[in-house]
């Protein structure tokens, strides 16, 4: 018996020095091609990705890219991130190369566990779901078809403010902001108005971004679990509301444009297939993360700015209340309005300059390429990082200092602001983006001045940036 345990023994620690072998061996094979970028791929199967993770966690995520470009002094470098070998592109020219190669050079890429949170209904990748909304997008997105959304923003921005922040002393911005823009996504993308509506959604939608960004561990309890679990019930009552939908449109209850959900109900592909409900409920559960989650990032970190400094809120007020007091009572804001509010919309770019919600994404390569010398092989994972441009003294003189002004005029060099990505993969809700943010600068400032309650408050990125505590504040409402 104890030489069949001794056996069992020995035959365990073969298998897992074998493994480790074969790990180490896959490992470094992925390294093997001639003139690849300086950098090092770190350990076997996690790479650099606690280090380049745990950067954002602690508040500085450009520090694991401006390491890296002084040690190696290349506008690229190679490394391992999320379990793939990966080149982390860094400066204007990387982002211009990334940006008008899509679909030659490199496409979109997402961990595979993003396909568990969204399982497409037609068995395809998020990524080809992907492009199909960047075609699907536009009509609905453009700016003159915007226009007129713009006095419904301003109703529920003045119905958000009413019921969350007027007559309190104190609140917590973050979630406040979150409400605001899930609140604009439902009423835009599905005509939801109803508060409770909005509530019942508002709690599993919140699990579900967790669960985006959560360690890919289903197991029962964790977030990315969780996250699962929210996706199939948002869907469930999405299909609810699809089918209810068709029924007002063949009615007349409903009108073909009256928002996202008529309109892809309506159109049809190049081959004159409409899709089905359950497509249009992955597709209106994709927008509503996209159309909330980044904009409620730039709404929070523009309160935070404009308490740490006052000189710009006071600029802010005057162009925002020179608006409100050419409104008849009761009148909305109107597309002319938004025009208007050129110094709020540089003080929100400055604003996503420093803390871009977007703070970089990942490509693919489909072929073998070179770039600045090096060699890229097909299949490696492609890594851009707004903060390569953005906090660099390069593109932007004294980096770190708040300074609306660089908006003015022709504004920053190309390819170095990019928030919204650039080029054919610009983010085509950027318009959408830019009225849900000034409307909502309009009807805060008007209304209230406040200062931070914790004037050193942490800032994480996990991994959009956000407050570690959610922004309290203190408000001192405007005397009518």
């Amino acid at each position: 018996m104890e030489h069949f345990y001794l056996s069992l023994l020995l035959l365990f620690v073969s298998f897992v020095t074998l493994s480790l072998f074969l790990l180490f061996y896959r490992h470094k094979s992925n390294y093997s091609a001639p003139n690849l970028p300086p950098g090092k791929p770190g350990l076997p199967l996690v790479g650099e990705s606690l280090e380049f993770l745990s950067t954002g966690w602690k508040g500085h995520p450009e520090k694991f890219i401006f390491d890296r470009i002084a040690k190696y002094s290349s506008q690229v470098f190679k490394t391992n991130l999320l379990g793939e070998p990966a080149a982390v592109f860094c400066g204007a020219a990387g982002n211009k190369f990334l940006f008008s190669n899509e679909n030659k050079l490199v496409t979109a890429w997402w961990p595979s566990s993003v396909d568990k949170i969204f399982p497409s209904s037609l068995q395809t990748s998020s990524k080809e779901e992907s492009k199909k909304m960047r075609k699907l997008l536009p009509q609905f997105l453009k700016p003159e078809a915007l226009q007129r959304y713009i006095g419904i923003m301003d109703t529920i921005a003045q119905r958000h403010f009413a019921s969350g922040w007027e007559n309190k002393d104190e609140v917590v911005v973050f979630p406040l902001a979150k409400r605001f823009t899930f609140w604009l996504a439902c009423r835009l993308f599905l005509s939801i108005e109803d508060p409770n509506h909005v509530a019942k959604f508002e709690a599993p939608f919140n699990l579900l971004a967790s669960g985006i960004i959560s360690l890919p561990i289903d197991l029962p309890g964790t977030p990315f679990n969780r996250g699962i679990k929210a996706s199939n019930f948002i869907r469930k009552e999405l299909s609810k509301i699809i089918k209810q939908r068709k029924v007002d449109l063949a009615e007349g209850k409903a009108s073909p444009t009256q928002d996202i959900l008529s309109h892809m109900l309506l159109t049809s592909d190049e081959n004159g297939q409409f899709m089905n409900e359950l497509d249009i409920a992955d597709k209106i559960l994709g927008l509503l993360i996209g159309g909330h989650d980044t904009a409620s990032a730039a709404c929070t970190f523009i309160v935070k700015y404009l308490a740490e400094l006052p000189h710009i809120y006071e600029e802010v007020y005057k162009e925002q209340i020179e608006i409100a007091n050419s409104k008849a009572p009761g009148e909305l804001l109107n597309w002319d309005d938004i025009q208007k509010m050129k110094y709020s919309w540089n003080v929100a770019c400055e604003v996503m300059r420093l803390a871009p919600p977007l703070q970089g994404a990942f490509r693919e390569a489909i072929n073998d390429f070179i770039f600045n010398g090096f060699s890229i092989p097909k299949g490696w994972k492609l890594y851009w990082s707004a903060n390569s441009t953005h906090r660099n003294p390069e593109c932007f003189p004294e980096p770190l200092k708040f300074d609306p002004s660089r908006f003015e005029g022709n504004g920053p060099a190309p390819y170095t602001f990019v928030p919204f990505g650039g080029g054919p993969r610009m983010c085509p809700g950027k318009e959408y983006a830019r009225l849900e943010i000034l409307v909502f600068m309009h009807n805060l400032v008007k209304r209230f001045k406040w200062e931070k309650l914790l004037p050193d408050e942490k800032i994480i990125v996990d991994p959009m940036p956000m407050p570690a505590k959610g922004l309290p504040v203190h408000l001192y409402p405007h005397k009518a």
